[in-house]
Parts: C-alpha cells; structure tokens; sequence
C-alpha cells in the first residue's frame, strides 16, 4: 500500500482591511470595511513532501499583498476587489494554479446631525454582511456574491402540516405560526457585471420581497420561491443557493396564569433548529467550474 498527498490548499484567513476615501472629489470620506480570506491552489506538493518551499508565498506576502492593492488601486467593490487579488496570485507565481479570494464587507453609514449626513462620522450597519467570492485558474474567473445574517420574520402568512407522522411525532400542525430565519444567500453569476453594487441591491430586494409576500406553506417553499424570484428577474444571475435555519417560536402557554393566550405571546428558541439548506438555477446554466470550492 502507498501513501499519497491528496488535494490541498493554503492561504491567508480574515485580513481585515478598512480603507478610507478621503479624495477631495469625495466631498465627504467612504468607507470599505473588507475581511478577506485568500486560498491559493497548485504545485505545492514538495512542501507537503519534503519541506521544500520554493514554491509558497508566504501567507504574511498575501496579507501584505491585500494592504497594497487597497492602496495603490480604488478598491472598488468587494467583487471587483477580489478579481484584482486573485488574478495576481494566479499571474504572478507559476506554482499557483488557482486562487481563491473570499471577501466579507461589513457595511457602515453616515451618522445625522442636525438632519444631515456627517462627512466623516459613522455608525456601523445591523448583523448583515455582503459577501463575495472570487475564484481565478488560468485566464478564468468565478464571481460569487452574496449575503450573510439577514435576519427576517413574518407574523403571519405561515403554515405547516400535513407532514409525515410517526410515534416519535408531537409537533402540532398549524395554519398560523411565526416564521423566522436568518439568510445566508450566495449567486453565482453568468460573468463579471457592470455595476455589482446595483445588482446586489436589487438581489437582495427581491430576496425580501418575496419572503414578505409569498404565502409560506413550508420553508422549503419559501426558499424555492425565494430564488425563482431572483432567477426570473436578473438575468446575471445563472444560481442560487440559499441556507436558512427555522428560528422556532413556539405559542406560550399561559393557562396556568389565567391567561389566555391568543396567538401573541411566544418563547423565541435558540436551538436547537430546523436548517433548510437549497439551490436553485437555470436549466442551462454554465458549469459552475470550481466556484463553489
């Protein structure tokens, strides 16, 4: 029997990098609020091997490397930012054959004085992180956005029954519960587009449109809906994958109170919880390559 090195990959995790705008055509500054995670893919096996390493970049060149490309280009958007990152890697060193740039951007706005933006005072955005993911291999490229911790509810508007039953059933069935989850989304895109910012913002419209509206028999069906709803109304967009926990509320019983409990008053359950994990795509969408790691 041999022994084999099987498939492997290093890189930089969570650089954290905030880079400020202060040009003077700005009028006020900008903030980009990037963590970004870098895996490098390739000829690295005498490494692994033998403890050559001629053939590794040094993790602490790839955070120094994310430091000067924030500063010597505009950073742009996280995917275009990404793009930059991950072809250097793949253009620069001749043992790395794929690069892999995950970008996490946590957004801020302008804090209001006197009913009016501040220049360069800034209050940090709820939960909600914009994602991208950037995949380069030779002279090709993979574009993920994506959204994290979109935390959304519905009072109304939910059902669920008619499931399978058996000895170990004593979930009640019910035609009006709350419904709660918190989105983790990811699209993969039919190539680059041209305003990345505007095509987020419209994804994640729909995303929530669609929770708000869709009458929820399950939410499995609501997370079908939910990325049918993307793939009909943006063409860039070839794939969805959408994970979302139920976050249980469960009716309080409140009889031994004298109370009655009308539907209103709900214990909110951490754990544990259901975990509604799917994609959606088009029929003919492109083969996602390596995208999805």
């Amino acid at each position: 029997m041999s022994i084999v090195l099987g498939g492997n990959q290093y890189g930089k995790a969570e650089t954290h990098v905030v880079r400020i705008n202060k040009s003077e055509a700005a009028g006020a500054h900008e903030i980009r609020d990037f963590t970004v995670s870098i895996a490098l893919g390739g000829d690295f096996s005498r490494s692994h091997l033998a403890g050559d390493n001629s053939n590794i970049v040094p993790t602490d060149t790839q955070k120094n490397t994310v430091f000067a490309f924030a500063q010597d280009t505009p950073i742009g958007e996280a995917e275009e930012f990404g793009l930059r990152l991950a072809r250097h890697f793949v253009g620069e060193f001749a043992a790395v054959h794929r690069a892999r740039v995950h970008i996490q951007e946590q957004s801020w706005s302008r804090i209001i004085v006197e009913g009016r933006p501040h220049p360069h005072a800034f209050l940090r955005k709820g939960p909600e992180i914009k994602l991208a993911t950037v995949t380069c291999a030779g002279d090709s490229a993979w574009i993920i956005s994506g959204v994290s911790d979109l935390v959304v509810l519905k009072s109304a508007g939910s059902e669920f029954h008619g499931y399978a039953i058996d000895r170990y059933t004593t979930l009640p069935e019910t035609d009006d519960r709350i419904l709660a989850t918190v989105v983790l989304g990811r699209w993969r895109h039919r190539g680059t587009v041209p305003n990345w910012h505007e095509s987020y913002d419209a994804v994640r419209a729909i995303l929530l449109e669609t929770f708000a509206t869709q009458h929820s028999l399950s939410l499995q069906q609501t997370l079908y809906a939910m990325g049918e709803a993307v793939l009909q109304r943006r063409p860039e967009i070839v794939e969805i994958r959408l994970t979302m926990p139920n976050k249980h509320h469960f009716e309080v019983d409140l009889r031994p109170f004298g109370l009655e409990n009308r539907n209103e008053v709900f214990y909110a359950a951490d754990r544990p919880y259901g975990q509604i994990e799917g994609a959606v795509l088009r029929e003919d969408s492109p083969d996602p390559g390596p995208a999805w790691g």
